[in-house]
């Protein structure tokens, strides 16, 4: 597959795009996250609207492939730290540098506005791909098993 063909753009609404073979998928490999991204936005709990906070789709001929998004850390106070949330990329595109195009947009605009960046994962794999991203795997952040300094 030829990178050309994936265009990563920003959602501005989520309403708007049909995220609902992601929701399937994910729930099919044990994720309730992508759910809890639906519910929390029509409910407005989380609309990725605060200062710094932005949510990317990666999209193959107008078909979402992949999705990901920062928020500030709602388990701190303070403002410096983002938490990287609801990041999913389709089993099928997985390992074809999709998810590392993805985390580095996100991160790359992060920089503007937070001074770390922490996450949670409760994969192996998902931890391996942090890892070789520059994150470091630590509890130092509460309610996250990974950070990184920007």
């Amino acid at each position: 597959m030829e990178m050309w063909k994936f265009q990563l753009k920003q959602i501005e609404s989520l309403s708007q795009v049909d995220i609902t073979h992601l929701v399937e998928e994910s729930k099919k490999e044990g994720f309730n996250f992508l759910i809890k991204l639906v519910n929390e936005y029509r409910n407005k709990t989380n609309s990725f609207n605060k200062k710094g906070e932005c949510l990317y789709g990666v999209f193959q001929d107008e078909v979402l492939i992949g999705i990901g998004g920062i928020n500030q850390d709602p388990y701190t106070k303070a403002k410096t730290v983002g938490r990287l949330r609801r990041f999913y990329i389709l089993k099928v595109y997985r390992r074809k540098g999709i998810g590392n195009l993805l985390l580095k947009k996100i991160l790359s605009d992060a920089k503007e506005h937070f001074q770390i960046v922490v996450l949670y994962t409760d994969t192996k794999q998902g931890s391996q791909f942090y890892i070789s991203n520059g994150f470091r795997k630590s509890e130092g952040y509460q309610g996250s098993t990974h950070y990184l300094r920007l």
